[in-house]
């Protein structure tokens, strides 16, 4: 299992592509949907313009970031409509608390469930998962990331709105290594998707 002394270990860890493949579980309709997508995750220092940029949109001090990633992604959702396009693009700024590297504020550019600029919080927990809470204004989503292997990468998250959980979802994103495959030949390959990093 990996160790990670703080947050930017976790994340440097996770640069790369990565093939991910998730089912989402609808609560109230007691269905549930499949999906997939292409995600890749750059590393970002602290003095990249990107980093600065994200935390001068929250009004946050850029010299307390440590940096963060630049994340993009594009796939499907089983229940998709003809029109609906799950491909978007996010920057993560980590902000450490001062006085413990494992725990800190989060920036996003735009967030999971909401295409707004969100601040979450995230802290290492004792098996150096990546725990991450973030609010909005009508849901509260918890999201929980670990590595199985270097190479595999696990996800769980909830989404608790109007009193209730409504969604659970379980992600196993696995490290493509190979060489890279051609624009054809990933239209060709059956990826199910998924909206978020």
């Amino acid at each position: 299992m990996q160790s990670f002394a703080n947050a930017k270990e976790f994340f440097q860890f996770s640069a790369g592509q990565w093939q991910s493949r998730r089912v989402t579980h609808h609560l109230p309709f007691r269905r549930a949907e499949s999906g997939g997508s292409k995600i890749q995750v750059e590393t970002l220092e602290k003095d990249d313009p990107r980093i600065i940029e994200i935390c001068q949109m929250h009004d946050m001090d850029a010299s307390l970031s440590v940096g963060g990633s630049y994340v993009t992604w594009a796939g499907t959702m089983q229940w998709d409509k003809d029109d609906e396009n799950h491909e978007g693009s996010t920057v993560f700024a980590l902000i450490p608390d001062a006085d413990n590297p494992r725990q800190g504020k989060l920036l996003r550019e735009r967030g999971y469930a909401e295409i707004v600029p969100v601040a979450g919080e995230y802290h290492l927990d004792q098996e150096d998962g990546l725990v991450l809470t973030t609010e909005y204004e009508t849901m509260t989503i918890y999201e929980r990331f670990w590595f199985a292997n270097p190479d595999l990468r696990l996800r769980t998250s909830t989404v608790k709105r109007f009193g209730g959980f409504n969604t659970t979802t379980f992600c196993m994103e696995e490290r493509i290594t190979a060489v890279a495959a051609s624009p054809a030949q990933l239209e060709k390959s059956p990826i199910y998707a998924v909206s978020g990093w």
